[in-house]
């Protein structure tokens, strides 16, 4: 065989023939969800659902609502945060263009089409695709529903700090500083500071807070300053779950304002779960309610036990002393007294460590692996569409992998390693099985044909020697 040389000019052809265009098998994660979803009628389904926001008599055909939503699906199974990002992946993959229902001679949707459909159709209707999931997942009896367990993380916002500005005066950061060393005395009032002389003021300043009260950002102004997990301060958003620990089904996924506490949203959150729930024709109802000590409140616990028929089972963050019961009514001290003695239960243990395993997997899939963690919309409203794709994303991944064993796209490349690791693990095992029963074994045949050699010469061997004979066990 001749060596091929690839030249760096080539000349296209003219005319390219049907059947000389290039073909992907086909990848099988991607070909059994669409399986599934011509299986559910979901693209009539949803066609109806947008056909109101679309001029029925005026207007070119656009994207077909389907495919918008398969591509935010893709966002997730390829781990992809940017609509840019998502657009290049299903330009230049034949298998993601078979699952998108597109033919070789068609142009994938651009980025900046994704922008626009996401700005027409409203936020109820990602709602519903995320609601539609839910009774997908229900009619595989993939939902519990008594069982949940509730926790929050942060999630970065497409913001920096450096665009915060006072409320009151909308001087930015710099300025704010700047006027610090006047007042201070540290440089004079017709002076104007260098770079380094304000950002070594601002390092040796005491009592430096940055308060969501005193602070606002000119490019996201609905972000707000938090800690974040690895303790960095950041602008952020607070993305709260509620999942079903039987399956692991995300049941609420709610984008709220970071400096929002725990303890004001659980009920909320609660109530919007449930309303999926009945959105999606499950006629179970959350029974029992998960969730960590940050969740611990007296007033929060007395309102669950008096409007709703939640049991909680929260753990009580550690206090020096005894509690003052003295400005707390009896109905609360019940709350507080019946949620401390199911928390310290067995099943209440049992709910923590569930707790712990269950939402933890779908913080991990859905901003890690998904790509959620940073955020690049801008706004409530938009980040809770894209999270609800999200989300349910994570639940069709729940329900394929119960249904063909196939959790992502990249599952087949895990699969793979997994196998030859067992194979490698299983051949180890042996190895040192065999290493163990040849150590054991050969140790005493040395013993016995010493022995049977010395034997011939007298025949009467010490008593050592009987009870090494004796008492090898081979």
């Amino acid at each position: 065989m001749a060596l091929g040389r690839r030249k760096s000019v080539q000349q296209q052809d003219l005319f390219v023939l049907p059947e000389d265009m290039p073909r992907s098998d086909g990848h099988i994660f991607y070909r059994s969800l669409n399986r599934l979803l011509e299986q559910a009628d979901f693209d009539p389904w949803i066609e109806k659902l947008c056909a109101s926001y679309y001029s029925q008599v005026r207007g070119r055909p656009g994207i077909p609502p389907g495919v918008y939503f398969r591509m935010l699906l893709v966002g997730y199974f390829e781990g992809i945060q940017s609509q840019r990002g998502i657009a290049w992946r299903c330009a230049d993959s034949l298998s993601i263009r078979e699952f998108l229902g597109l033919k070789l001679t068609d142009h994938s949707p651009d980025h900046s089409s994704l922008t626009v459909i996401r700005e027409r159709l409203p936020y109820t209707v990602h709602e519903a695709v995320f609601e539609w999931v839910l009774k997908l997942a229900n009619d595989k009896k993939l939902i519990g529903g008594k069982t949940v367990a509730v926790d929050s993380t942060t999630l970065e916002a497409d913001a920096a700090m450096k665009s915060i500005v006072r409320r009151e005066t909308g001087e930015d950061w710099r300025s704010y500083v700047i006027s610090l060393m006047r007042a201070e005395g540290v440089v004079k009032a017709n002076e104007e500071p260098t770079d380094e002389e304000v950002r070594n003021f601002d390092k040796k300043r005491k009592d430096k807070k940055v308060s969501n009260e005193d602070w606002v950002s000119t490019t996201d102004s609905e972000a707000k300053i938090a800690r974040m997990k690895d303790g960095t301060t950041h602008l952020a958003y607070k993305a709260e779950h509620v999942v079903d620990l039987d399956p692991g089904i995300i049941l609420g996924a709610d984008i709220i304002p970071a400096d929002v506490s725990d303890t004001h949203s659980l009920e909320d959150s609660l109530h919007k779960a449930q309303i999926h729930l009945e959105a999606a024709q499950c006629d179970k109802q959350i029974r029992d309610v998960a969730a960590d000590k940050g969740y611990h409140s007296t007033d929060t616990l007395n309102e669950l036990s008096e409007h709703t028929d939640f049991r909680t089972y929260i753990p009580e963050p550690k206090t020096s002393g005894s509690r003052n019961w003295s400005k707390r009514s009896l109905k609360e001290r019940k709350a507080v007294l019946s949620n401390r003695r199911r928390a310290k239960g067995n099943k209440g243990r049992k709910l923590q460590r569930l707790r712990s395993e269950h939402v933890e997997r779908t913080f991990t899939h859905v901003l890690e692996t998904g790509g959620g963690r940073r955020s690049r919309l801008r706004g409530t409203d938009k980040i809770q569409k894209r999270y609800f794709l999200l989300t349910a994303a994570h639940n069709l991944v729940v329900v394929m992998r119960t249904l063909f064993g196939i959790g992502t796209s990249r599952s087949m490349q895990g699969m793979m390693r997994a196998v030859l690791a067992c194979f490698l693990a299983w051949k180890t095992l042996l190895n040192a099985i065999r290493a163990v029963r040849s150590d054991c074994y050969r140790a005493p045949r040395r013993l016995k044909t010493g022995f049977r050699s010395w034997q011939h010469k007298s025949q009467n061997p010490p008593l050592h020697a009987q009870i090494a004979i004796s008492s090898t066990g081979c």
